[in-house]
């Protein structure tokens, strides 16, 4: 019986992933979508393909951090990873119907602090893990901001001279195609190694496999596929609001917007720290858009979606503490 617990429980983590594929599918396609470099089709395609081969790119460092850094691995049991990723998945669609482009990253991060809390109390958190994340959670948006701001500013400096418009326009939205790859290989490689690090912890947690064992490579193969998976299947109610609420993107500023969150998700993967992929696009594309003028960002915009970062993680902890009193009831 727990065999087979144990294997719906994984269906349960690669669903998630699934879910996490279309909800953040616009963050990797709005920029090419709304400059019209892409057709919305092609787009997803691009992006897909892209998120799977992140394995060929990346580590398993950010699938140890949530895997080993977030709770204490004596807390957690099917009932705590199954009552965690049933609170991330029902925020992901919450917010998915309402259209607002939160963290499916901080989901799951509040969904397995607030089902192992829960359990175990606040003891359980591991406070140098969770404090790294938290600081991530401020400085992953502001360096894409800081980067997407000084690319567009470098990129207006160089071309500022040159007259002919559509040429030049040309030239981005071929550029474009290479930022949008690069953003999806970072995606791909930060968030598909979260549902990762659920197998490997629920993996530990029954003893399938020992307690500092390496990610194996079936579930690599899994959280890539289930993602590329997600992200084919769309999330165009994210696409306006990513692409065209919070500024008016050109070539340039999309090409800048990517390429400064691509550059953010490569540096903080490759020292595993989970952060959100959300958060990141959206503060380069702010940064972006306010290089040209501080007006040119729709800041009441901008503010409805920081309002659902910052409800997130409580949000996501108390729907997984409400699933596991009941699990744990049976």
């Amino acid at each position: 019986m727990e065999s087979v617990a144990l294997w719906f429980v994984v269906l349960v983590a690669l669903g998630f992933d699934f879910v996490n594929g279309f909800h953040d599918a616009a963050n990797s396609i709005a920029t090419v979508v709304s400059t019209r470099v892409l057709s919305p089709r092609l787009a997803v395609m691009w992006a897909a393909f892209f998120n799977f081969a992140a394995f060929l790119v990346f580590g398993t460092a950010v699938a140890s951090t949530i895997a080993k850094d977030v709770v204490v691995q004596d807390v957690l049991s099917i009932g705590v990873i199954f009552a965690g990723l049933t609170g991330a998945i029902v925020w992901n669609l919450i917010t998915f119907f309402l259209a607002l482009p939160s963290s499916s990253s901080h989901a799951l991060i509040g969904g397995m602090a607030g089902a192992a809390v829960a359990k175990g109390g606040f003891d359980v958190l591991i406070s140098s893990g969770v404090g790294k994340i938290a600081v991530f959670i401020v400085l992953a948006p502001l360096l894409g901001l800081l980067l997407g701001f000084s690319l567009m500013v470098l990129m207006m400096w160089a071309s500022h001279k040159y007259q002919k418009v559509e040429r030049l326009n040309r030239f981005f939205r071929r550029g474009q195609l290479l930022s949008a790859a690069a953003y999806s290989l970072g995606h791909g490689g930060n968030d598909a190694q979260k549902t990762m690090g659920v197998i490997l912890a629920l993996l530990i947690a029954q003893g399938e496999v020992g307690p500092n064992a390496e990610v194996p490579l079936w579930v690599v193969l899994a959280a890539h596929s289930a993602i590329a998976l997600g992200t084919l299947s769309g999330g165009w109610r994210f696409v306006k609001t990513m692409g065209s609420k919070l500024t008016r993107l050109q070539p340039a500023g999309g090409m800048a917007a990517e390429t400064a969150a691509a550059i953010t998700l490569f540096f903080v993967s490759a020292r595993g720290i989970p952060v959100s992929t959300t958060h990141t696009i959206t503060g380069a594309i702010v940064g972006t858009g306010s290089a040209n003028r501080i007006s040119a960002v729709r800041w009441e915009m901008a503010r409805r979606v920081v309002w659902a970062w910052i409800l997130t993680i409580p949000g996501a902890a108390l729907v997984s503490a409400v699933t596991y009193g009941i699990v744990s009831a049976f």
